[in-house]
């Protein structure tokens, strides 16, 4: 006797993604799914989901990276080339910028991550609280 598996809806990836970009837990946005930075609560305050098994690893670091210095890189090479600012005010000015940029992009890159994982159902979010529809 062969057991049925249980029917799983689809979740829409894009808006646990964006949910999770917000800072929202992905199955419900509403609750935040951050308890600092970036430390990532053990479970939804509202919906009950858990989120200690998520796997951002270093996705969002690399993604951070990769976004920062394709907005600096060209900035840099245009800001040098039309002003010709001196060596010590360009390293200053744009250490101080990357560093802002990273620091605002870092957990907003885990929440997509993290909300992608769930939508996908990966690292033990197959089972969980019940699908919430998209909408406001």
């Amino acid at each position: 006797m062969t057991t049925a598996l249980p029917i799983q809806t689809e979740r829409s990836v894009g808006e646990a993604m964006k949910r999770g970009a917000l800072g929202r837990c992905p199955a419900c946005g509403e609750a935040r799914i951050f308890q600092g930075y970036l430390k990532v609560r053990e479970r939804c305050p509202n919906c009950g989901e858990e989120m200690h098994h998520h796997r951002a690893d270093d996705g969002p670091a690399y993604f951070t990276i990769l976004v920062v210095s394709h907005l600096a890189a060209p900035l840099l090479l245009l800001i040098y080339t039309l002003y010709r600012p001196s060596t010590l005010t360009l390293i200053a000015a744009f250490l101080g910028g990357v560093t802002v940029l990273s620091l605002l992009l870092l957990p907003v890159f885990k929440g997509g991550f993290i909300g992608l994982q769930w939508a996908k159902r990966m690292h033990g979010f197959e089972n969980g609280a019940p699908d919430r529809p998209s909408g406001p």
